[in-house]
Protein backbone atom coordinates (compact mmCIF):
# COMPACT_ATOMS: atom_id res chain seq x y z
CA UNK A 1 0.00 0.00 0.00
CA UNK A 2 1.75 3.65 -0.93
CA UNK A 3 0.38 6.82 -1.04
CA UNK A 4 1.85 9.95 -2.32
CA UNK A 5 2.23 12.50 0.41
CA UNK A 6 4.15 15.98 0.51
CA UNK A 7 6.30 16.39 3.47
CA UNK A 8 5.71 20.30 5.31
CA UNK A 9 7.18 22.12 8.01
CA UNK A 10 10.46 22.95 9.88
CA UNK A 11 11.72 19.79 10.55
CA UNK A 12 12.44 18.95 7.33
CA UNK A 13 12.19 20.79 4.01
CA UNK A 14 11.53 18.74 0.97
CA UNK A 15 10.09 20.06 -2.18
CA UNK A 16 9.53 16.28 -3.52
CA UNK A 17 6.28 14.29 -2.49
CA UNK A 18 7.23 11.47 0.03
CA UNK A 19 5.52 8.24 -1.19
CA UNK A 20 4.47 6.23 1.65
CA UNK A 21 5.34 2.41 1.67
CA UNK A 22 3.24 1.81 4.32
CA UNK A 23 0.35 3.42 6.71
CA UNK A 24 -0.70 3.08 10.01
CA UNK A 25 -3.20 4.27 12.76
CA UNK A 26 -2.11 7.32 13.46
CA UNK A 27 1.14 7.52 11.26
CA UNK A 28 2.89 6.31 7.57
CA UNK A 29 6.47 4.92 7.06
CA UNK A 30 8.43 6.51 4.04
CA UNK A 31 11.68 5.33 2.97
CA UNK A 32 14.57 7.13 4.30
CA UNK A 33 16.01 8.98 1.66
CA UNK A 34 19.57 10.84 1.65
CA UNK A 35 18.04 14.20 1.78
CA UNK A 36 16.60 13.10 5.47
CA UNK A 37 20.46 12.90 6.69
CA UNK A 38 19.93 16.53 8.31
CA UNK A 39 17.10 15.64 10.47
CA UNK A 40 18.02 12.19 11.46
CA UNK A 41 21.84 13.86 12.71
CA UNK A 42 19.68 15.77 14.39
CA UNK A 43 17.37 13.61 16.14
CA UNK A 44 20.29 11.67 16.70
CA UNK A 45 22.22 13.85 18.28
CA UNK A 46 19.40 14.35 20.88
CA UNK A 47 20.87 12.85 24.34
CA UNK A 48 17.94 11.35 25.40
CA UNK A 49 17.57 9.19 22.18
CA UNK A 50 21.74 8.81 22.57
CA UNK A 51 21.09 6.87 25.75
CA UNK A 52 17.61 5.15 25.33
CA UNK A 53 18.95 3.14 21.79
CA UNK A 54 22.35 3.28 22.46
CA UNK A 55 23.91 5.11 19.71
CA UNK A 56 27.25 7.49 20.05
CA UNK A 57 26.08 10.60 17.27
CA UNK A 58 27.77 10.72 14.16
CA UNK A 59 28.89 13.82 11.84
CA UNK A 60 26.59 14.78 9.20
CA UNK A 61 28.75 13.37 6.38
CA UNK A 62 28.89 10.03 8.37
CA UNK A 63 24.91 10.04 8.47
CA UNK A 64 24.63 11.35 4.68
CA UNK A 65 27.14 8.02 3.60
CA UNK A 66 25.52 5.63 5.75
CA UNK A 67 22.06 6.36 4.09
CA UNK A 68 23.50 6.09 1.01
CA UNK A 69 24.93 2.50 2.33
CA UNK A 70 22.05 1.51 3.58
CA UNK A 71 20.05 1.64 0.79
CA UNK A 72 21.81 -0.84 -0.78
CA UNK A 73 21.67 -3.10 1.76
CA UNK A 74 19.22 -6.21 1.44
CA UNK A 75 19.30 -6.95 5.11
CA UNK A 76 18.06 -4.00 6.56
CA UNK A 77 15.13 -1.45 5.83
CA UNK A 78 14.63 2.48 7.20
CA UNK A 79 11.36 4.44 7.51
CA UNK A 80 10.35 7.99 8.40
CA UNK A 81 7.80 7.77 10.65
CA UNK A 82 5.14 11.05 9.45
CA UNK A 83 2.47 11.78 10.79
CA UNK A 84 -0.72 12.17 8.31
CA UNK A 85 -0.16 16.11 7.91
CA UNK A 86 3.39 14.98 6.70
CA UNK A 87 5.51 15.80 9.68
CA UNK A 88 8.33 13.64 10.30
CA UNK A 89 8.00 12.45 14.05
CA UNK A 90 10.58 9.55 14.07
CA UNK A 91 12.84 6.92 12.19
CA UNK A 92 12.21 3.26 12.55
CA UNK A 93 13.90 0.04 10.92
CA UNK A 94 14.55 -3.50 10.51
CA UNK A 95 17.35 -4.55 10.53
CA UNK A 96 19.88 -7.54 10.70
CA UNK A 97 17.04 -9.10 8.45
CA UNK A 98 17.73 -13.10 7.67
CA UNK A 99 15.24 -14.43 5.51
CA UNK A 100 16.56 -18.16 5.72
CA UNK A 101 15.55 -18.23 9.52
CA UNK A 102 12.66 -15.59 9.01
CA UNK A 103 14.55 -13.17 11.87
CA UNK A 104 15.16 -9.36 11.78
CA UNK A 105 15.60 -6.99 14.78
CA UNK A 106 13.40 -3.59 15.11
CA UNK A 107 14.81 -0.30 15.57
CA UNK A 108 13.01 2.68 16.68
CA UNK A 109 14.00 6.32 17.24
CA UNK A 110 11.43 9.25 18.15
CA UNK A 111 12.07 12.93 17.92
CA UNK A 112 12.13 14.66 21.45
CA UNK A 113 9.40 16.52 21.26
CA UNK A 114 6.63 14.06 19.48
CA UNK A 115 7.78 11.53 22.29
CA UNK A 116 4.99 10.42 25.05
CA UNK A 117 1.71 11.09 22.08
CA UNK A 118 1.75 7.24 21.19
CA UNK A 119 3.16 7.33 18.17
CA UNK A 120 6.14 4.95 19.04
CA UNK A 121 3.83 2.59 19.68
CA UNK A 122 1.67 3.30 16.41
CA UNK A 123 5.11 3.24 14.44
CA UNK A 124 5.90 0.02 16.07
CA UNK A 125 2.72 -1.47 15.16
CA UNK A 126 2.95 -0.63 12.24
CA UNK A 127 6.08 -2.14 11.41
CA UNK A 128 5.46 -5.16 13.44
CA UNK A 129 2.37 -5.58 10.80
CA UNK A 130 4.72 -4.87 7.83
CA UNK A 131 7.05 -7.58 9.05
CA UNK A 132 4.88 -10.01 9.56
CA UNK A 133 2.07 -8.99 7.20
CA UNK A 134 4.01 -8.33 3.89
CA UNK A 135 7.25 -10.07 4.66
CA UNK A 136 7.76 -13.29 5.34
CA UNK A 137 9.92 -12.92 9.05
CA UNK A 138 8.79 -15.49 12.20
CA UNK A 139 10.75 -13.88 14.72
CA UNK A 140 11.33 -9.85 15.28
CA UNK A 141 13.58 -8.83 18.47
CA UNK A 142 14.54 -5.55 19.98
CA UNK A 143 16.47 -4.50 22.42
CA UNK A 144 16.40 -0.95 24.76
CA UNK A 145 17.21 0.25 27.92
CA UNK A 146 15.59 -1.66 31.17
CA UNK A 147 13.49 1.73 31.88
CA UNK A 148 12.48 2.01 27.82
CA UNK A 149 11.01 -1.49 28.21
CA UNK A 150 7.67 -0.39 28.27
CA UNK A 151 7.31 0.62 24.91
CA UNK A 152 8.10 -2.82 23.85
CA UNK A 153 5.55 -4.06 26.32
CA UNK A 154 3.14 -2.48 24.59
CA UNK A 155 3.36 -3.18 21.30
CA UNK A 156 3.03 -7.25 22.26
CA UNK A 157 7.15 -7.96 22.69
CA UNK A 158 7.61 -10.22 25.18
CA UNK A 159 11.01 -9.88 27.67
CA UNK A 160 13.15 -12.58 27.17
CA UNK A 161 15.88 -11.64 29.64
CA UNK A 162 18.35 -8.85 29.94
CA UNK A 163 21.75 -8.31 28.67
CA UNK A 164 24.02 -7.29 31.93
CA UNK A 165 25.99 -3.60 31.68
CA UNK A 166 25.89 -4.11 27.67
CA UNK A 167 26.01 -0.19 26.99
CA UNK A 168 27.77 2.76 28.71
CA UNK A 169 26.91 5.79 29.18
CA UNK A 170 28.09 8.77 30.73
CA UNK A 171 30.79 6.85 32.75
CA UNK A 172 28.47 4.30 33.72
CA UNK A 173 27.20 0.70 32.90
CA UNK A 174 23.72 0.57 31.92
CA UNK A 175 21.91 -2.80 31.24
CA UNK A 176 19.29 -3.76 28.09
CA UNK A 177 16.06 -5.49 28.35
CA UNK A 178 16.05 -7.60 25.55
CA UNK A 179 12.35 -8.48 24.01
CA UNK A 180 11.11 -10.36 20.90
CA UNK A 181 7.74 -11.13 18.64
CA UNK A 182 6.85 -13.89 17.69
CA UNK A 183 4.66 -14.70 14.27
CA UNK A 184 2.01 -16.52 16.18
CA UNK A 185 1.99 -13.76 18.78
CA UNK A 186 1.27 -11.09 16.87
CA UNK A 187 -1.43 -13.07 15.51
CA UNK A 188 -2.48 -13.60 18.58
CA UNK A 189 -3.02 -9.69 19.28
CA UNK A 190 -6.07 -8.09 19.65
CA UNK A 191 -5.62 -4.98 17.42
CA UNK A 192 -6.55 -3.31 14.04
CA UNK A 193 -3.55 -4.08 11.30
CA UNK A 194 -2.05 -1.50 9.56
CA UNK A 195 -4.33 -2.62 6.73
CA UNK A 196 -7.34 -1.49 8.37
CA UNK A 197 -5.83 1.87 9.09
Amino acid sequence: MTENIGTAGNEHDAAAERELSWRAKSVGLAAVDVDDAELLHAWRSDPVSAYEIGIWPRSLTAMRERIERDSDDDDRDDFLVLLPDSTPVGHTALTGQNIVNGTAEVELMLAAQHRGHGHGTDALDALVDLAFGELPFYRLTAETHTGNAPALAGSGFVREGTSRAACLHRGRRHDLAVFSLLRPEWEALNRPRAWDA
